[in-house]
């Protein structure tokens, strides 16, 4: 079985490669509550998780934010933060996070610009739509962890331990 969290994949973004061990990049976002959101924000608090969706209210992101949700508590102990990013509008947002009681930001990604920044935009018949993808970034700025799917919570912070 492959480990995903050690493999160095390589993403087509804005003429550059980005993978494992690479700078992530920076972003200004806002999230469902209005509030703007910085990279450099969250790195100076500590390592980050952003998890990229397609959409709010739909069965598969329904699944992988909940069950973020009920492993808070090992995010927390590990000091990471996490982030749910898709290019929904702050009230869409607001309304998922409150239906779901979710204990992270949902942040604000209009035109898909920082998902496209991370290789989680994907062309889908004569549309682009937000392709489900789990990004760590240590304290550092680097990206210690990249993939996409539905990772369970272990692999995502086994990423952070090494």
């Amino acid at each position: 079985m492959t480990d995903f969290s050690r493999s160095c994949i390589l993403l087509p973004t804005m003429g550059k490669n980005l993978g494992i061990g690479s700078k992530a990049p920076a972003f200004s976002l806002k999230d469902q509550n209005g509030e703007a959101v910085t990279l450099n924000l969250i790195l100076s608090t500590g390592p980050a998780v952003l998890i990229f969706y397609p959409g709010d209210q739909t069965p598969g992101c329904t699944i992988q934010l909940c069950a973020i949700r009920d492993d808070w508590s090992d995010f927390e102990k590990a000091g990471i933060r996490v982030f749910g990013i898709n290019p929904s509008d702050a009230e869409s947002h607001s309304a998922f996070a409150k239906k779901h009681d979710f204990p992270f930001p949902l942040l604000v990604d209009e035109g898909r610009k920082v998902a496209r920044a991370y290789g989680a935009e994907q062309d889908l018949l004569i549309a682009k739509v937000v392709r489900r993808t789990v990004v760590g970034i240590g304290q550092d700025g680097k990206i210690l962890y990249y993939r996409q799917g539905l990772p369970r919570t272990n692999e995502i912070l086994k990423a952070f331990k090494n």
